[in-house]
């Protein structure tokens, strides 16, 4: 591995620890506010951390995108707005996920994306191999231990997550196609604003907004809003202009193992041996697709 694929990948284990302690911040935060206010709190914090960062940024000479033609600056742009429209759509559902599943299971749940990445990569060009197929086999296995009731069916929450890992797939490669043409701060803030935006419309429109309950919950808000919002989704944006692609899914789901740690030991989760087979299926799962050649 070289020094630049090494960096990329500490880069992106940091961003998977702040991001496995921070289900645990979710899922206090929702003691004290909605999903949705919790979300558009947060993303509004990580937006306005980073602003310093843009304007320095815009103040030297390379250029904020990467484009000649004006239409491929349509592209680019577009593009930046769906990646707020995805990063909507994953937290939305992650956070309602949550209010009816642990951190851990969540966690672990979440991090299908991993597998889902190079399979709908295929269809965006990126090369893959037959491990993806063993890893995914193994990985929905797990799930099944994780999850699924004595019913053969699956939690309304961890569905819930279940879709926000597909959503997340999606947010990965758009990541993946748009961190090289552009500033990594421009788009981090742009898909921050967007995020932050219609999770605070949908908020007003269905959740009690309160000015005290939100002070009450700053805590998990400020390390939701300026750890992973500001730093952790910068730090993908930033590694992942040099990480393949299904190198990038397979550390970043390691969040998964620290979300376990973090609910066993701040929210005392426990776990069932079944549970644990689960994980310990789909964590093995999620390994072995990096086996794939770059």
């Amino acid at each position: 591995m070289n020094k630049t694929a090494l960096r990329s990948d500490l880069i992106l284990l940091l961003a998977a620890i702040i991001w496995g302690f921070a289900f645990v911040a979710q899922r206090i935060g929702m003691d004290y506010v909605g999903p949705f206010t919790y979300n558009g709190v947060r993303f509004a914090l990580g937006a306005i951390v980073l602003l310093p960062f843009l304007f320095n940024s815009a103040s030297k000479d390379e250029p904020l995108v990467k484009a000649n033609h004006p239409s491929d600056r349509g592209k680019i742009l577009i593009g930046s707005l769906m990646t707020g429209l995805l990063l909507f759509g994953g937290v939305a559902l992650q956070q309602l996920g949550l209010q009816q599943t642990s951190a851990g299971k969540a966690g672990f749940i979440t991090g299908l994306y991993v597998v889902f990445v190079p399979i709908v990569g295929l269809f965006f060009g990126h090369r893959s191999h037959f491990t993806i197929w063993i890893g995914a086999i193994l990985s929905v296995t797990g799930l099944y231990f994780l999850s699924m009731t004595g019913g053969f069916s699956i939690g309304h929450g961890d569905k819930l997550i279940v879709y926000c890992a597909i959503i997340f797939t999606f947010h990965v490669l758009f990541i993946a196609w748009l961190s090289p043409l552009m500033n990594s701060f421009l788009l981090a803030v742009i898909q921050f604003t967007i995020c932050c935006l219609l999770n605070l419309i949908v908020a007003f429109a269905i959740e009690p907004v309160h000015i005290a309950t939100i002070l009450q919950a700053w805590m998990p808000i400020a390390y939701g809003g300026i750890l992973s919002v500001g730093v952790a989704y910068t730090l993908q944006v930033i590694a992942q202009k040099t990480a393949h692609p299904a190198h990038a899914s397979i550390i970043l789901s390691l969040e998964a193992v620290f979300a376990v740690a973090g609910g066993w030991m701040i929210l005392n989760e426990g776990f069932t041996t079944r549970m644990l087979i689960g994980c310990a299926l789909m964590l093995v799962g999620m390994i072995i697709v990096q086996l794939q050649p770059v």
